[in-house]
């Protein structure tokens, strides 16, 4: 059980502390109660006697606090009924380990989230997190006004995203940034464009 991102009860605007209290935002937004969801897991019907629940046992009870996201269902699925072919490029990883109630030191710790249209909650923006920080860049089709907006939290000491580090730790910002774009191009996402047809890229 789980939601394809964010909470969305009625109360509270999209992008204030509301629904999803304590954290910021709502479905659709940028900010982490937009981004964030349940995940529930479990077999149907438990049976120690079951070989497919042998081959990947699920913790009664368990909580997992690392980063996982949607994609990596399927991976998990295909390696429980027969393996990743080779020659497939498979978003996501496989959550054998966190499902079993153990920590999986091997899982990277970041997310992509790259939403180049609008008009939604949240238009036009890119977010990267990476362990404890995150970065959203904020793209501004209209030329005249495109400079970019960035944001730069650190979610551990920050949860609701209310202090804006992006002046503060400059080192950071810069190597979060590259990493974005990094990841953008491993992609090879979509950018929108402003006025002149520009493609609007994240940047400093």
């Amino acid at each position: 059980f789980l939601g394809d991102n964010g909470g969305d009860a009625p109360l509270g605007d999209a992008h204030a502390i509301a629904s999803s209290a304590p954290l910021r935002g709502k479905k659709g937004s940028h900010y982490e109660g937009g981004m964030r969801t349940v995940f529930l897991a479990a077999w149907a019907k438990s049976d120690p006697a079951n070989p497919w629940q042998k081959r990947l046992p699920i913790a009664a009870g368990a909580v997992q606090r690392q980063v996982c996201n949607i994609t990596d269902i399927l991976p998990t699925l295909l390696g429980l009924t027969g393996g990743i072919p080779a020659s497939a490029e498979i978003d996501g990883h496989r959550l054998d380990t966190l499902l079993s109630g153990r920590p999986d030191p091997s899982r990277p710790e970041h997310f992509l989230m790259h939403y180049p249209h609008g008009p939604h909650r949240s238009s036009y923006f890119t977010v990267w997190r990476n362990g404890p920080w995150k970065l959203v860049f904020h793209a501004v089709p209209d030329a005249a006004a495109n400079t970019g907006r960035l944001q730069l939290f650190h979610l551990e000491q920050d949860p609701s995203e209310q202090r804006n580090l992006a002046a503060n730790e400059p080192e950071v910002l810069e190597r979060m940034l590259r990493e974005m774009n990094g990841e953008l191009e491993r992609h090879e996402a979509q950018y929108p464009t402003d006025e002149e047809g520009e493609e609007i890229r994240p940047h400093l």
